[in-house]
């Protein structure tokens, strides 16, 4: 099918050219070409399956999970004189009736609809009366499991479209467009999996944008409203998006700039009146500031943003590199900052032991199961007694992944039925996966290389030039926030080089543990990446397998710089005040231990730390996993802290656990040594 795209990108679009690869996507679905288009944010996606839908004749359909994006679309797609409409749950049934009657009998250039419809019986059926022209699925990302927002409903996806895109006998069939802003090469693989098609052609461009500069700065968190106020403080800041992990956060944080500018806040536990009247107040300028947890901003097309901030480190480089395409829609100058320190990444880590509970309990509750169906309250109420109780959130928690990985089916009255017994290898590749997200988004805020290319790369997206951005804080640093280091940080700094020379790929935590014991972590991490930015050395991320599982950390080797006298050159953080003070402490150790640890040493200090925490959790009647999760015992175990300070040091410590349990974990520590 030969049809010419310009004249109609013209007609109904008013454009005269393309944006880049634009045309080659719309080209390939035109003639019935199967694609996957992955294309960030304000890139022009829609257009995708706008133009080919037009061009191929007859009803798009658009499966979307955004009822604002959906809304949005088909509002601007009618300001351009084609009939589109939607169904979804938010519309009137009478409403609903009307539109399936409408494309029945063709009055629908586009049909958008959530991926939930296609479960109400007769539905689908109704749909494949009449031979579509496109199947458009948007947010595929939602299909995939290794996502950044899977959605189980989209699963029914690949069983659906065969049929759609078939329509009546007789009829061509209908090629198939998904489509997503966020996608690495793994998802994109599974997406095209799930979607069953084999022959599709990917389309993974313009990842790169060249009018945004990244900032990312380590930062306590009672020093973050203060800096995003002031970085705010300039007009040419505004419009901007705050992002906040929390609703408490959230409105903390929009009180405090409320002081000074015009502030919308929003989040998920607003009325939905309210919601969409602070949204309003930010889409019509009427406020610069909007203020909000990640509820906002999917679907809402503002050209204008100059600045996205995060207050916290996000939880995950997809949904990052979603946000900041928020800012710049129009091409000019925008600018993203990224505020976080380690204690984010200890709440996600916590958050995640919540998400995603110990295989045992999702053991429990399926060996209860297969005794016979049983209500989940009843369950629930039999699991939480004696010394092994399960609490409420651990068992819906577990309940909710049995269900996604199919281990439980759960009727509308939540009643528990036996699923299939094959949920396990599932359940722990997905628990594994999101807590790589966490490592991939950690070491892009550690990174000492150009944040845009760690972007691209992330993405996989082999048409980008390679080149260093020239804009964000690596490739063109802010003289101001930078200092030369004292005379007694560069004894460390060469200290800790030399350790890297004597035998390069040891991991962080050993070097630290060997070459400054006394220094506090995120000091530590200052140094190490002042020297990577030096060219002195490079931190590579590394793994091995223990247990069945990749146990994953970071590795020191030598840089491209081989002159040691460059260590004055190395910029350290001006924020810093204390480091002097505590390097001080520091010169009496920087020798290199005779006997590093094996992985046999660690794996006994693990097995140390899991009969203690075993006891522990006996004596509470608690499972063993509310008292230190296993990351954070093999934390323990590879560190191997000499003292408390340390012991807060490791991921997954704090001030709390330190207090409750420290002296214990040093006295087996010791006992191993």
């Amino acid at each position: 099918m030969s049809v010419p795209l310009l004249p109609l990108l013209k007609k109904h679009f008013g454009f005269d050219a393309f944006r880049a690869h634009q045309e080659e996507v719309c080209a390939a679905v035109v003639e019935g070409q199967d694609a996957l288009l992955v294309m960030p944010t304000g890139a022009g996606k829609s257009l995708c399956y706008q133009v080919p839908g037009l061009a191929r004749g007859g009803t798009t359909l658009v499966i979307s999970p955004l009822v604002a994006l959906m809304e949005d679309q088909v509002a601007k797609l009618k300001e351009r004189g084609l009939r589109a409409e939607r169904i979804h749950s938010g519309r009137e049934r009478a409403e609903s009736r009307q539109v399936c009657q409408d494309y029945l009998v063709g009055k629908l250039d586009f049909l958008f609809i959530a991926p939930e419809r296609l479960a109400v019986p007769g539905f689908p059926e109704m749909l494949a009366k009449r031979p579509l022209a496109l199947v458009a699925v948007d947010e595929a990302h939602c299909i995939s499991q290794w996502g950044h927002d899977f959605r189980p409903e989209y699963r029914m996806l690949g069983a659906r479209l065969p049929s759609l895109r078939q329509g009546p006998p007789g009829s061509v069939p209908a090629p198939v467009l998904a489509l997503t802003a966020t996608a690495t090469p793994a998802v994109q693989r599974d997406i095209l999996a799930q979607l069953g098609l084999k022959a599709a052609e990917a389309f993974i461009h313009g990842f790169r944008r060249s009018n945004i500069a990244v900032e990312v700065l380590e930062l306590p968190q009672g020093e973050r409203p203060a800096l995003i106020a002031e970085r705010l403080e300039n007009p040419e800041s505004r419009p901007a998006i705050v992002y906040a992990s929390t609703r408490k956060s959230a409105e903390s944080l929009a009180a405090t700039l409320g002081t000074r500018h015009s502030v919308a806040l929003y989040h998920g536990g607003l009325s939905k009146e309210e919601r969409e009247r602070t949204q309003t107040a930010f889409l019509t300028s009427k406020a610069d500031v909007m203020v909000a947890t990640l509820a906002f901003g999917m679907g809402i097309d503002k050209a204008d943003v100059r600045t996205v901030i995060h207050a916290a480190l996000p939880s995950s480089l997809e949904a990052y590199y979603q946000e900041i395409g928020r800012a710049g829609r129009d091409g000019l100058p925008s600018r993203a900052l990224l505020l976080w320190s380690f204690a984010d990444r200890r709440m996600h880590e916590f958050m995640h032991s919540k998400n995603y509970p110990e295989v045992t309990v999702l053991e429990r509750i399926f060996k209860a199961v297969e005794k016979g169906a049983i209500a989940k309250d009843l369950l629930q109420a039999d699991l939480a007694e004696g010394r092994d109780g399960l609490d409420a959130e651990t068992f819906h928690a577990a309940v909710e992944k049995l269900w996604v990985h199919g281990g439980l089916r759960v009727d509308p009255d939540e009643t528990l039925h036996l699923g299939v017994k094959a949920w396990k290898d599932s359940y722990l590749r997905q628990s594994q996966h999101r807590a790589e997200q966490l490592n991939f988004v950690s070491n892009f805020a550690q990174g000492t290389h150009c944040r845009m290319i760690h972007l691209v790369r992330h993405f996989g997206d082999k048409h980008d030039s390679g080149r260093g951005c020239g804009l964000c804080d690596i490739c063109a640093p802010n003289a101001d926030a930078w200092r030369e280091p004292e005379g007694d940080e560069r004894v460390v700094l060469r200290g800790l080089l030399s350790l890297v020379t004597e035998r390069e790929g040891q991991s962080l935590g050993r070097i630290q543990r060997e070459g400054a014991p006394r220094l506090d972590r995120d000091t530590f991490e200052d140094y190490m990446e002042g020297l990577a930015r030096a060219g002195l050395l490079s931190i590579q991320n590394e793994s091995f397998e223990k247990d069945g599982k990749a146990i994953r950390y970071r590795a020191a080797y030598l840089g491209s710089v081989d002159d040691l006298s460059l260590v004055n050159t190395v910029k350290l953080p001006k924020r810093k005040k204390t480091a002097a003070k505590a390097v001080t402490k520091t010169r009496k150790k920087s020798k290199p231990a005779e006997n590093p640890a094996t992985d046999e040493t660690i794996a006994a200090r693990v097995g140390a730390l899991k009969t203690w925490r075993l006891a522990e959790a006996r004596s509470r009647g608690a499972p063993a996993f509310t008292i230190l999760p296993d990351r954070t015992l093999n934390a323990i175990a590879t560190d191997n802290p000499a003292d408390l300070a340390h012991l807060q040091a490791v991921h997954g410590m704090g001030p709390k656990l330190v207090e409750k349990h420290g002296k214990k974990i040093l006295e087996v520590l010791a006992q191993e040594s």
